[in-house]
């Protein structure tokens, strides 16, 4: 029998057990409607005591999809399941053996995760690419190119990360010590980075940024909450081109802004980006997108300088190379 509204109204009266088992059977699909989209959302997020999604443990963000798009793809944003699973993991131990050169690290001990969906980094602009720089910012890549075609003289004319002070934050995945671990309190986070054992403090109480002339490698960062959402606001950038490429960006002047977004995907996975904008440097700003997910861990130490032959090679390889120039001169 099937009842219209008026036929159901009356039927309440007249058939009142039909009446019962059709509610039942209603209230049985509504549950199940409730069961199945709990299902689909997933556990609920992990979250701290005062409420707001819990951040902590060990995180890591290797991959080898690169900071800008290939130029050939254009806007594509994302690679289809057939094309990704085409791409290659790159594989070290074939570097530079064409050439003879020894080459770096075999594929042992390099740490690139593989190749995400997206097809580069940069998710705007469209194009996928840093943006072109200002006159003002060609002018500095000059000078620092410039500085940095003959740096064997001094090891202080070295750049930072050779010189195992700083990567910059935020950090770019490069070939090992991916790891980040975040700690979080009622009023700090605490981000540390696996390279170079860097460690941001950043405060949640709405503190005003530190002045204009107290400046680090690292920023000066500042953080908030946007409903789920840890922002944090970095500016006090230290910007001296004579010693400054950093990882996250290849640059910065006096007015370098970064705002960092921090999203729990689920229980082990971070949606992270992060937007820069430097109008001295570059023509507009520009937001990567770069997934962190949870791993055991442990967080290693970095023990940059024990046993850095690197350098001692460079300089030495700089003092050769004087040597032969000036016996050159006296043919």
């Amino acid at each position: 029998m099937i009842f219209g509204y008026d036929d159901l109204g009356e039927g309440r009266m007249r058939h009142p057990m039909i009446y019962r088992l059709a509610t039942a059977v209603a209230l049985a699909f509504l549950w199940t409607a409730v069961c199945l989209r709990g299902l689909a959302a997933g556990p609920p997020l992990p979250r701290t005591s005062d409420g707001h999604p819990d951040f902590q443990g060990i995180w890591n963000n290797s991959t080898q999809t690169p900071l800008q798009r290939p130029v050939a793809l254009g806007t594509k944003q994302f690679y289809t399941d057939a094309e990704l699973a085409k791409l290659k993991l790159h594989d070290h131990d074939t570097d530079a053996l064409a050439s003879s050169d020894p080459g770096t690290y075999n594929q042992f001990w390099w740490e690139e995760g593989g190749f995400l969906r997206q097809t580069s980094l940069i998710v705007d602009p469209p194009n996928g690419r840093i943006p072109p720089l200002t006159a003002e910012g060609e002018r500095r890549r000059a000078a620092l190119r410039a500085r940095s075609e003959d740096r064997s003289d001094n090891p202080e004319e070295r750049n930072l990360a050779e010189r195992c002070i700083t990567r910059s934050a935020p950090k770019l995945p490069g070939g090992y010590n991916n790891n980040f671990q975040i700690v979080q309190t009622t009023g700090h986070v605490m981000i540390f980075q696996e390279m170079i054992h860097e460690a941001r403090v950043i405060p949640l109480d709405g503190r005003p940024h530190a002045p204009a002339q107290v400046m680090s490698y690292l920023g000066d960062s500042r953080g908030h909450w946007e409903g789920d959402t840890l922002v944090v606001d970095t500016t006090n950038f230290r910007s001296n081109v004579d010693e400054t490429s950093y990882n996250c960006c290849g640059g910065a002047s006096d007015h370098l802004h970064i705002v960092e977004q921090f999203t729990l995907g689920d229980q082990d996975s971070i949606d992270y980006r992060y937007t820069v904008n430097d109008p001295t440097l570059f023509t507009r700003p520009w937001t990567v997108s770069l997934p962190m997910r949870r791993v055991d861990g442990p967080i290693y130490e970095y023990a940059c300088h024990e046993g850095n032959v690197g350098m001692e090679g460079i300089l030495r390889g700089g003092r050769d190379e004087d040597r032969r120039a000036a016996h050159k001169d006296t043919k």
